[in-house]
């Protein structure tokens, strides 16, 4: 039976994606070009990302390469500038690079504290002050425009020595309520996406041998999302009509309970 290839509902839009050089920003990249349009690719190793750039080329399909860490805000900038001015700046942004390193409190790991809070909440945020202005003009032109950030259930439910993780993620998903309240009026369409477990390369940066053991004994009691599974449903949220816009999604495995 013939394969039959998805619609282009995407087609003429811009979308930048953050953590693209693995997981689920690199599937979702991947996804949206397939559904039309041209993807920008942003992560810190540039080998990675051009081996994705090829693989979306070879398709037929458009993507650009940037290699930044969404940390380093200047360098964030000039990446999107050069968005604004080869691609006509982006209407579509999945905000998605992000570490988990779960440890219990007491250990004190204060150097893997600081390192989420600088990926996940910072990296983010310098990521959205680079694209908002783009976000914007490009909704009052086309009439919508796509703010996805990726959050966790961890930011809802409560899992032993994630804390700091959570706190992080639980950030992200408060902010996306408020900004969908500030840009909604502008026709930007804000959302946060709450997976649960997802087999990426996350779980091979825990360095926590108890952490370690609980995602090892999860694996061997359910089957994990995938990758792929994140990036249909950033597909969804984009190709819906500009009047409907889905505030929140949680996506678990079907056998998580929590």
């Amino acid at each position: 039976m013939a394969t039959q290839s998805p619609v282009r509902s995407l087609t003429g839009r811009v979308a930048v994606v953050t953590g693209a050089s693995s997981g689920i920003g690199e599937a979702t990249a991947e996804h949206l070009a397939a559904l039309g349009a041209r993807v920008v690719v942003l992560a810190r190793r540039a080998e990675r990302l051009d081996e994705l750039v090829a693989r979306i080329e070879k398709n037929g399909d458009q993507a650009l390469a940037l290699a930044v860490d969404v940390t380093d805000k200047a360098a964030l900038q000039r990446a999107a500038d050069r968005v604004a001015a080869e691609l006509g700046g982006a209407d579509l942004l999945f905000n998605n690079a992000g570490v988990m390193l779960p440890a219990p409190i007491e250990e004190l790991a204060t150097d893997q504290w600081q390192h989420q809070v600088d990926l996940n909440i910072n990296g983010l945020m310098n990521t959205i002050a680079a694209f908002t202005p783009q976000l914007v003009t490009a909704a009052a032109e086309r009439g919508v425009a796509d703010l996805i950030n990726t959050s966790s259930i961890a930011a809802q439910n409560i899992f032993p020595n994630f804390a700091v993780y959570s706190a992080t993620k639980a950030y992200v998903t408060h902010l996306s309520r408020h900004l969908r309240v500030e840009l909604g009026a502008k026709k930007v369409r804000v959302a946060a996406i709450e997976p649960g477990i997802v087999g990426t390369e996350l779980q091979s940066h825990v360095t926590d041998e108890g952490a370690r053991q609980w995602l090892e004994g999860s694996k061997e009691a359910m089957e994990w999302l995938t990758p792929q599974d994140i990036a249909r449903t950033v597909g969804f949220l984009a190709s819906l009509p500009p009047r409907a816009n889905l505030q929140q999604v949680t996506i678990m495995p079907t056998a998580q309970a929590s």
